[in-house]
């Protein structure tokens, strides 16, 4: 694991991110007290990809149809979820 200051990081930008696209684990120190690390992320880590954007899309025009369930009862929160 690699601790460099923001300083470091902001100067040498490029090296760092390719140190992490390489698997090494670099930590950003920003003042006494705070600190980042740098993970790489995948379509998959964010929550509004191209996937989820469709599924509320779909969702949108299933309300839009009335085609909806209402839930009123804990019991009835469980049956819907299969609990």
């Amino acid at each position: 694991m690699l601790v460099i200051s923001s300083r470091e990081f902001r100067q040498n930008q490029k090296k760092y991110f390719e140190r992490v696209d390489n698997g090494e684990h670099v930590i950003v120190q920003r003042a006494n007290d705070k600190a980042y690390a740098l993970t790489p992320i995948t379509e998959d880590d964010m929550y509004f990809n191209a996937e989820m954007v469709n599924k509320i899309k779909q969702s949108i025009l299933e309300v839009k149809k009335g085609e909806v369930s209402r839930v009123s009862t804990s019991k009835g929160i469980s049956d819907l979820l299969g609990l």
